[in-house]
């Protein structure tokens, strides 16, 4: 796990975000928004050790007052697993989300999985570099306690809170938490963040197709939100916004292109990871999956098992390791959830 704590910081009116310290896989950005008489969490960590340090954060900026709902962003355990810590509060999803929680590995299959991997071959080497930091061994399966279809108004306290669900984009059952007091929306995984002085990683997308991601980016610019806090990576503002649309065209771009020039689809990521268009952003392995996820929408495929998108992934990633390719490539220590 991280050793280095996470920023909890207030970005609006009774409105905080709990940024970890380190880019990489899984660590995600959380929400808490406050009242007086009641709280909510928007997505969690997701192990334990994490999701602790957020609730004693939570519980010093609201003492005494409830935190009674977590409102999750989508389905990758990274967002989901850490509602743990709060078995009577109520979980929010969208219904579409439950396909992508049957898709992944339950937190102690997870476990297993990493801790029992071939350390010298791509897949196992990889997980253990990326995922081998957190501690699932006892974290049982969070089951959502509401599930919607389209959209959902809530309030905590005198604060409106619009949760929009979205078209298949990161994953099948994406939503987008809307604070129109506060000017704010958490994007969960339509967007991962990067500006120029705070470089993120690459965005990964498992469902799409791209167009979808764009579409819900857009749609975060129309509620008129002035700060943006995307699922990894540092808040933005709309020029924020903006630039990481261009980069989901041009990746768009440059899949379709190669698509029509007849490359596979792990080449084609390979030649785009070459061209070296965002050379600040780490893991650019993770074109792989965005990539492959456009091709099986042009080409109308099934999504295939995790941990063959993941081996084609690791192969990569050594594959970069091997050549050394400059620029940033996410740190060693960087641990994550599996997907994110």
């Amino acid at each position: 796990m991280t050793t280095a704590r996470a920023n909890m910081s207030a970005i609006a009116e009774d409105l905080y975000a709990w940024l970890p310290p380190k880019r990489g896989w899984g660590l995600a950005n959380c929400g808490l928004l406050v009242s007086p008489r009641s709280a909510a969490w928007i997505d969690t960590p997701y192990d334990p050790s994490l999701a602790g340090e957020f609730l004693a954060e939570s519980r010093r900026l609201a003492p005494g007052t409830p935190i009674d709902r977590v409102i999750v962003t989508h389905a990758n355990g990274d967002h989901l697993w850490g509602a743990g810590v709060l078995p009577d509060a109520e979980v929010i999803t969208t219904r579409e989300a439950l396909e992508h929680i049957h898709y992944e590995p339950t937190p102690q299959q997870q476990h297993a999985l990493i801790a029992g991997g071939d350390p010298q071959s791509p897949l196992g080497w990889y997980l253990s570099r990326h995922f081998g930091g957190f501690d699932w061994s006892a974290t049982e399966p969070v089951h959502p306690t509401l599930m919607f279809h389209g959209e959902l108004e809530l309030r905590v306290g005198d604060h409106p809170v619009h949760v929009i669900g979205l078209p298949p984009a990161h994953t099948e059952g994406d939503l987008i938490v809307h604070l129109p007091r506060q000017r704010a929306v958490f994007a969960g995984d339509v967007i991962f963040g990067s500006t120029d002085r705070f470089p993120g990683d690459h965005p990964v997308h498992w469902a799409g197709p791209l167009q979808n991601v764009i579409d819900a980016c857009t749609r975060i610019l129309d509620t008129g939100a002035e700060i943006v806090v995307p699922g990894h990576g540092p808040v933005l503002d709309r020029s924020g916004v903006h630039a990481h649309i261009d980069h989901l065209r041009y990746v768009q771009e440059r899949a379709h292109a190669l698509h029509a020039a007849g490359v596979p689809a792990l080449d084609a990521a390979r030649a785009v990871i070459a061209e070296r268009r965002y050379p600040e952003l780490g893991l650019p392995e993770r074109l792989v999956i965005t990539v492959g996820a456009e091709y099986r929408h042009l080409d109308a495929t099934p999504l295939p098992g995790v941990l063959e998108v993941m081996s084609q992934v690791a192969t990569v990633a050594r594959e970069l390791e091997a050549t050394t390719l400059p620029g940033p490539r996410g740190a060693a220590d960087d641990h994550a959830q599996l997907p994110a």
